[in-house]
């Protein structure tokens, strides 16, 4: 394996894709995509700016960067966070479509893209609290 195979592997997602001016694009991307989004954009505020930074810290964490949401925040406790919110299993699959058209949007290579969909399918599915 060479030297430059090596380092690639031992990256984190969030080095890998190019760390917080990569995540700060792919959020930018993604919520204009949310807010035209039939099942979901009625779900988020019309001040979206608030909503972006914490997913940007969110986001960092959780593909390897500084723990900057937990910094400020304290734990995540995503699945609690989304229990005020009618989560159904088409709007888990809206918002992973969503952040799916960000990724290809802002350039994030294909490998990328399928690890970090696999990584958020959990928590997006884990969110779902009603089948209405």
């Amino acid at each position: 394996m060479s030297e430059q195979q090596d380092s690639q592997q031992s990256m984190t997602p969030y080095q890998a894709i190019g760390g917080e001016a990569a995540i700060r694009r792919l959020v930018e991307a993604f919520y204009p995509l949310v807010q035209a989004n039939p099942l979901i954009g009625p779900l988020f505020p019309d001040h979206i700016e608030p909503v972006m930074e914490k997913q940007i810290l969110f986001l960092t964490q959780f593909f390897g960067g500084p723990p900057l949401y937990s910094d400020q925040y304290g734990h995540p406790m995503m699945r609690a966070r989304h229990l005020p919110f009618e989560i159904t299993p088409q709007r888990a699959e809206a918002w992973l479509g969503c952040m799916k058209q960000a990724m290809e949007q802002t350039g994030i290579k294909p490998e990328l893209q399928k690890f970090m969909l696999e990584r958020l399918n959990g928590p997006a599915h884990h969110f779902i609290n009603t089948n209405a």
